[in-house]
This record gives C-alpha cells, structure tokens and sequence, in this order.
C-alpha cells in the first residue's frame, strides 16, 4: 500500500484527478494524505469535496483555514469574502451531508508508523508533538460538539500572538487554530507573526523565522504540511511541505511517505503575478521547491 500525501487542493479537481491519475492511485489499496484545504479559490470545489468524501477509509484529511471559513459560512456566523467559490457547495443537494462530513475532520492526523503526522500549517516552537495533538483535539472537540457555532463566531482574528498554559475558552481555541492552519512565521517564544507571507528568503528577520526554525531538530517523527505556497516544497527529516501554489497557477504535488518520491501536474489556472520568479530569489537547496525540481516528475 502507497500513503501519498498531497498540497493544497482549493477547488482544482481536475488537476487533483489529474494527479491521481498520474501516481497510479487505486483506492483499496492506496491512500491519499491530503495536507487541508480542499476547497476555495478554486472553480470546483464541491466537485473535490464530493470526491474525497466519496473516497472514504481510502483519504485521510486535516483541516485548513479555507475549509473553516467554509463551515462558519454554513454557520452563519460569516459571510463569503472577494474571492471566494464556495457557493457551489452551500448550495448543493448534498451541502449538509459534504459539510457534516468535513466537519468532522481533524486538525492533526497520525500516521500508523508513528513517525510521521500531518497538519496544514505548523506547530508551535514551544510544544512537543503530544502537546500539539493534545491542543488539537481540544479545538476538534469543540468543533464537533453542540456548541459548534460559537467556536466558528470566536474563530476569527489574531490575537491572543502567542499560546500559553493558562489560556481558556474562545482565546485558546483562537490561537491553535492559528497556530495549526494559519501560521507562516513566529518568534522565538511562539509569538505569531500573521502578516508575513512571503519565501523564508525575503521575509526572514533576526526576531521573525518560519515556525519550524524553531523547532528542535527531532528526527523521531516528520510533518507534512502546506498552506504556504511562497516556500513551495520543503524536504528535511523533520518537515516536508507541499503547498505548491496550484490555485495560483503553479503546481499540484504528491509526495509518497514509503519511497519518499514528488510527483507533479501543472495547474490549469492563470499564473498570479507573484508565482512568476522573483529575481532577487536565490534560493539553495532544500529551501524551495525549485532548488529540488530534480527530485520531482513535472507535467
């Protein structure tokens, strides 16, 4: 059996069809790892929904901040954004049945080897693997519980910037999920740095790094993450991130967690302006994606 883990979806199912195809994926026997956000941006979003959930034991998916946006929308407590495609899911037959079934997802999946575990954005340079499930199954709880919608109405914005012990409530749940579907950048301490976006090349600061500069180098187990389609692919023993940038017109990638091998398909979208190469990005190896294209099949 294959485990491939794949990069943001949001909406580009002919690309996610595409690239199934391409790895040889046979449900039964193989299993998608699909790193969260399904949906949005993208023009077929409730076509890719429909098609994981269809897909049962065989796909494995965390949750990302689109797909959140997505059930606060069903919950009343936001309105659609400039932007945005989800109309096509809310109102569809099986709208309830797709969404009961996302929000049920969780924010970290554990692969059965023990080494490797899945989540969209990243994890907190102050807590330890079970720390990070520990606080997500806290937010999943609330998630699936009755009082759903007031964590949807608390959901939004960005504070408190750091997670401590003796947080509760609302601002607890706010900062991990943060913390699990948002985070790009952080302080040392954990403190959340949301407005820096852009590669680790131009936007890093002595004070300000991606969050896994952070983490203790901890070979025992290795995340697989995506949400930041500015870095692209990154491979270390620790962190593999595969977000890149599909629904900006860049690519959509697999990664196989047994034989460690990236496959690609290029997007069908238009190029955004800032997926074009930025001239003053030199990046080396192991930093982006396009310092490891070797490594990777391309379409």
């Amino acid at each position: 059996m294959a485990d491939w883990a794949i990069g943001d979806i949001q909406g580009c199912y002919k690309e996610l069809r595409k690239l199934t195809k391409k790895i040889k994926f046979k449900p039964g026997q193989d299993r998608l790892w699909l790193v969260g956000d399904l949906v949005n941006r993208g023009p077929l979003s409730l076509e890719v929904l429909r098609y994981v959930a269809d897909l049962g034991d065989n796909a494995k998916v965390v949750l990302g901040n689109h797909d959140l946006h997505l059930l606060a929308i069903r919950a009343g407590v936001t309105e659609a954004r400039r932007g945005d495609t989800l109309e096509p899911i809310l109102s569809a037959h099986d709208s309830n049945q797709l969404l009961d079934w996302l929000q049920h997802q969780p924010l970290i999946a554990a692969h059965e080897d023990g080494h490797h575990f899945m989540l969209h954005a990243g994890i907190a340079p102050q807590w330890s693997m079970a720390d990070a499930i520990k606080q997500a199954n806290k937010v999943t709880k609330a998630l699936r519980g009755d009082k759903a919608g007031k964590y949807f109405a608390h959901m939004y914005g960005n504070t408190p910037k750091k997670w401590t012990p003796k947080q509760r409530g609302h601002a607890r749940r706010r900062v991990v999920t943060n913390i699990l579907t948002r985070m790009r950048y952080c302080s040392q301490d954990g403190e959340l740095a949301m407005r820096h976006k852009g590669p680790p090349e131009l936007a890093s600061t002595d004070l300000i790094r991606p969050w896994y500069d952070w983490r203790p180098n901890d070979e025992s187990h290795c995340l697989i993450t995506g949400h930041w389609s500015a870095l692209g692919i990154r491979q270390t023993p620790t962190h593999v991130s595969l977000d890149t940038g599909c629904v900006w017109g860049g690519e959509m990638t697999a990664y196989n967690l047994q034989t460690q091998q990236f496959v690609q398909v290029a997007s069908k979208q238009k190029k955004a302006s800032f997926m074009k190469p930025n001239p003053k990005y030199r990046p080396s190896k192991g930093q982006s994606w396009r310092a490891i294209i070797s490594k990777t099949e391309k379409s």
